[in-house]
């Protein structure tokens, strides 16, 4: 394997396991926001235990984003150098302002929410949480905004192969932007809502539920039935965007090699780029131009247009499709599950173990989903690092391929223990009654045991 394709593959590996972090933290901060303004005014204990617990899940899952994003970014000056040198006067200014107006604000008031409750104010705590929910999605705004400029390059210019900034207003808020804002944070949400209720029913299934455990399931099931209809159409938005700017993503998602009109949408195929054609398809006949022409008849163009400037297919082709799955997936289970909640008089325990099962099952099925969304989206880009302006080939360094494959090899290992460790430490917790210490208005709750060993 050459040093270019290691230093993608070990770029790939940092950012799959840093993404997995933010994506849980973004929506969870205003989750545990909701949780402490329910308890702030019903006085219910089983929202105060709601969010204790969950506040030890998001600084272990701050603590590990932190960790693996300044890993990522030293990786900017060891393998991609030339990508800092050329395109430092849009990157550099817009990760300073991440840190400066996000990161440190997240890590300020962190400290208050963990340990400040008793201490402080009602409103100085709750004050801190939303500052805590604000901070992790402002780091989400501006590391989204060098992303999609990547993608979707506006307001510079190049001097000498070097960008220079014209319009910060047009850097930030590029065509792709607010798109691409808009579907992370609806991943986000939806990955934290599976989540909620994929520890809940672990809970219910484990004999180990609290006072908080059906308030979790019903968060869980309502923000999940009602943000995957929103991230449908904003996936359908986003997907038109991307067929305007970069069409040669577009055909490689979709499969599509020769510029047609009536595109079947492929439900399954085989890409065989060698061969510049697909195998065993199955598929919808003129879905594709109705998606994303909204004309049964309407144009695409194939990635022939594109020869020596499209992404690799397969890997394109196959995470769309498995995005989408997990996305039906999603729908089918949050509805099912919130009806069934609800038939039941909101009672967690009572429902069915099967879904409980496969609510367990869904527990990380978010992070599934915003890998494959992620793996579209970089992998779509290739061979471009700056859409359209400068390859990635131009700015990779030229470390010797052996001391990257190490390194690499290294990094995976690490990152596979890692990700046991936090899960199995998400288990433990789960599975460990509550600490509820004495505190003004909020007395030690007394969970009730029913005969079946569960707790309601």
């Amino acid at each position: 394997m050459d040093a270019l394709l290691l230093a993608r593959a070990q770029f790939a590996a940092n950012i799959t396991f840093h993404i997995l972090f933010p994506t849980i933290t973004i929506a969870l901060g205003w989750a545990l926001l909701f949780m402490r303004l329910r308890w702030l005014r019903t006085r219910d204990d089983g929202w105060l235990m709601a969010y204790r617990f969950w506040t030890k899940v998001f600084a272990l899952t701050f603590a590990l984003g932190v960790v693996s994003g300044i890993v990522m970014s030293f990786q900017f000056g060891t393998n991609w150098p030339g990508f800092m040198e050329r395109a430092g006067n849009v990157a550099g200014p817009l990760l300073g302002y991440e840190v400066l107006t996000a990161f440190f604000l997240e890590a300020t008031f962190l400290g208050v929410m963990l340990f400040g409750h008793g201490r402080v104010s009602e409103r100085a705590h709750l004050i801190a949480t939303f500052l805590v929910a604000f901070g992790t999605t402002m780091s989400a705004f501006w590391i989204l905004a060098l992303n999609s400029w990547m993608h979707t390059p506006a307001g510079v210019e190049l001097r000498g192969g070097e960008f220079f900034v014209l319009s910060w207003f047009e850097v930030i808020f590029n065509p792709s932007f607010p798109y691409r804002l808009v579907h992370t944070l609806l991943a986000s949400g939806l990955t934290v809502a599976f989540v909620l209720a994929g520890v809940s029913a672990w809970q219910l299934l484990r004999g180990k539920a609290n006072a908080s455990t059906p308030k979790s399931m019903r968060l869980g099931l309502t923000v999940g039935a009602i943000l995957i209809p929103l991230q449908i159409l904003a996936g359908d938005m986003h997907g038109l965007n991307t067929l305007q700017h970069q069409p040669a993503k577009v055909a490689a998602m979709e499969g599509l090699w020769d510029t047609e009109r009536g595109v079947p949408l492929l439900l399954f195929a085989v890409p065989d780029e060698k061969a510049r054609t697909n195998h065993f398809e199955i598929g919808v006949p003129n879905g594709a131009s109705l998606i994303l022409k909204h004309d049964p008849q309407g144009e695409i163009k194939g990635l022939n247009e594109f020869k020596g400037a499209h992404p690799p297919v397969a890997p394109v082709f196959y995470a769309f499709r498995l995005m989408v799955g997990v996305g039906m997936l999603m729908l089918l289970c949050s509805w099912l599950g919130l009806w069934l909640l609800r038939r039941r008089g909101w009672q967690a325990s009572a429902l069915p173990r099967p879904l409980l099962w496969g609510l367990a099952g869904m527990t990380f099925s978010g992070w599934v989903a915003t890998l494959s969304g992620w793996y579209v989206t970089e992998i779509g880009r290739q061979p471009y690092m700056v859409y359209g302006l400068l390859r990635v080939d131009q700015v990779a360094s030229n470390v010797p391929s052996p001391y990257i494959a190490f390194t690499l090899a290294m990094y995976i290992t690490v990152y596979v223990a890692l990700l046991a460790a936090y899960i199995s430490v998400v288990k433990h917790m789960a599975e460990k009654p509550v600490d509820m210490p004495a505190l003004p208005g909020a007395p030690q709750p007394a969970p009730v045991r029913h005969s079946t060993g569960a707790q309601a």
